[in-house]
């Protein structure tokens, strides 16, 4: 694979945006030793596991695994992809980003038509909409409470119930089908037909930060299934890392973003004047979308639904939105199902009045449980209190713990000191569950060799070790390549991510390339790169390693002996461990 970029470029992009500078803007590093730690900002952590190393520009998190270098530290606390983290540091040092190859303007330009494409599709929609013939799709918005300003803030349109209207239009325009089916705009039936993917249905534009319409999701007009489709995973878009409405939201005066359930709820909320409201589109909040919301506010109010979906939804949302340190309250819709309904019923101010008054994500949880006992039956406030017990004691702060447990005793009608000792026990049991996962992960010495990660699982951990170890001391003294490329051949690896970046060493050396980590960044996958962070990471001590290297060598030789991969009897001469066997002119071995 060809790195995308110049390598002289991304050395001077790397020198120019130090790892730990980079990494300061997102983390708080404190200095320990050689290497800076703080909290991972990938994984909720209450220890600092999260290590980056100056003189090796990686991070690495001991806890979940993430590592590489400072462009995968972008791409993943950015949600960017490889050229865009790499444009995105440039600018940050103010420096150009020079012409890419062929293949990749090629890349550059396809997306850019994509975008295009995107745009033309939405403007299509739009008027497709307000067309005379399509006054039930009119409607439908109208009797939503829709004024046609907002209407058109948000660009919505109407997919005509036609297997061909959008094609055919865009073809007329241009437009590839290969375009429109990798902007997902049409499908491709079992017999190779192509024909329209949103068809019936009112349109809802996606919009990324940078005002480019990536997508769409489209809801049909009675209550044939499914009722909302919504855009496949294309180049340009990847739903987990965008939200509704993010393009508007991120503008906000107000300090904090309302996290709301679908895309008529954003509407009507930033309608009736809260210009906050974001959803997330088409699945359950992730990691990345909580993270780009931290990035914009210090805190969110979730306002989903108040059915049983929606209260399970604000849940899972409340774990997610706290691993990124957001202040998470919970909005209570008294007598309505959403937003929307309570707004029309009810009014902005009043609307502005539950947003005051929600409640912080502790005490929430605590009516939520609360709701699903008889507290005025002894058994059931035993039970209430055993479950609330457990929730209070995954609270970090010692202060926050104290107060919700004097909330839940009086809920339930005990002493604040009976509901502490309840809580003091259920800590004491998960200090004990965490002590034994840690002591069971000690004492398995094959957990503990193998990659954070099990998609790159290692199938003989005995030569894996000693390939990462190989692999270690290459990194650490380059010199030391030309003694292991006769010895160890590529195929004797038994890891395939470890065959993989030690082939890309033996060309880089064999180019007169620096072998370090910024020549794998953009060349291997990210979970390939946070293995060889994790490799590197413990470094080497000064000296002279060749005899390492060569027993390190004859252990991924004996097990290839071992599993039968070679033979000691006919092996290739120049296979052979610690020899290698040149011939005189006259024939005669030396």
């Amino acid at each position: 694979m060809k790195l995308p970029f110049d390598r002289v470029f991304l050395d001077e992009l790397s020198a120019r945006n130090d790892i730990v500078d980079v990494v300061s803007q997102y983390v708080q590093l404190k200095k320990s030793g050689a290497n800076y730690f703080g909290l991972c900002p990938f994984h909720n952590e209450k220890t600092a596991s999260f290590s980056v190393s100056p003189d090796k520009q990686i991070f690495h998190c001991f806890g979940c695994g993430a590592g590489g270098g400072v462009i995968t530290f972008v791409m993943k606390a950015e949600g960017l992809e490889f050229p865009d983290a790499v444009r995105f540091l440039a600018a940050r040092a103010g420096m150009e980003v020079p012409e890419q190859g062929e293949a990749d303007r090629r890349a550059a330009r396809h997306r850019e038509r994509l975008y295009a494409l995107c745009k033309d599709a939405a403007r299509f929609y739009y008027d497709t909409l307000w067309k005379p013939e399509n006054r039930a799709a009119q409607q439908y918005f109208i009797g939503r409470g829709l004024h046609r300003r907002i209407m058109n803030r948000f660009g919505l349109g109407y997919a005509p119930d036609s297997f061909h209207a959008l094609l055919d239009a865009m073809t007329a325009k241009g437009y590839s089908r290969e375009e429109l089916l990798d902007a997902g705009l049409v499908s491709r039936s079992e017999k190779g037909r192509i024909y329209d993917r949103f068809r019936g249905r009112v349109m809802f534009p996606i919009i990324d930060v940078r005002g480019n319409v990536i997508a769409f999701g489209g809801r049909v007009l009675d209550d044939s299934k499914p009722k909302y489709l919504n855009s496949p995973e294309t180049p340009i878009f990847h739903k987990s890392r965008n939200l509704f409405a993010l393009n508007l939201a991120k503008t906000t005066k107000s300090g904090y973003f309302i996290l709301a359930e679908g895309y008529m709820d954003v509407i009507a909320l930033h309608q009736a004047g809260f210009d906050s409201a974001v959803a997330s589109l088409g699945t359950s909040l992730t990691e990345e979308q909580a993270r780009i919301i931290a990035r914009h506010v210090s805190q969110i109010v979730i306002s989903y639904d108040a059915d049983g979906a929606g209260q399970a939804a604000a849940q899972r949302a409340i774990d997610i939105l706290k691993k990124c340190d957001l202040q998470v309250k919970v909005l209570r819709i008294p007598g309505a199902k959403d937003p929307d309904e309570f707004i029309k019923a009810k009014g902005a101010d009043a609307f502005r009045g539950l947003i005051e008054r929600s409640e912080d994500h502790n005490a929430y949880r605590l009516e939520q449980i609360a709701a699903k006992y008889d507290l005025e039956d002894d058994e059931a406030r035993v039970q209430f209190l055993r479950e609330a017990a457990r929730m209070l004691a995954g609270i970090d702060s010692t202060i926050e713990r104290e107060v919700y447990a004097g909330r839940a005793a009086k809920m339930a009608g005990v002493t604040a000191e009976a509901m502490n000792v309840e809580v003091r026990r259920e800590l004491g049991v998960r200090r004990k569950r965490q002590r034994a996962a840690e002591r069971r992960e000690i004492r398995s010495p094959v957990g503990m060799a193998q990659p954070k990660d099990r998609t790159l699982a290692y199938t003989d951990v005995k030569s894996a070790k000693a390939e990462e170890n190989v692999l270690r001391l290459l990194f650490s003294d380059q010199k030391l390549i030309a003694q292991a490329e006769p010895a160890l051949p590529p195929a004797w690896f038994s890891a395939p991510v470890l065959r993989k970046i030690y082939e890309r060493v033996l060309a880089l050396d064999r180019d007169s390339q620096i072998v370090d980590v910024m020549a794998f960044e953009g060349w291997l996958e990210p979970n390939e790169m946070s293995l060889l962070s994790a490799i590197l990471e413990p470094g080497i001590p000064p000296g002279d390693h060749k005899q390492e290297l060569s027993e390190y060598i004859n252990t991924i030789r004996m097990q290839r002996v071992r599993d039968g991969s070679l033979t000691k009897a006919g092996e290739d001469p120049l296979l052979t461990f610690g020899r290698i066997k040149k011939q005189n002119a006259g024939g005669q071995t030396i």
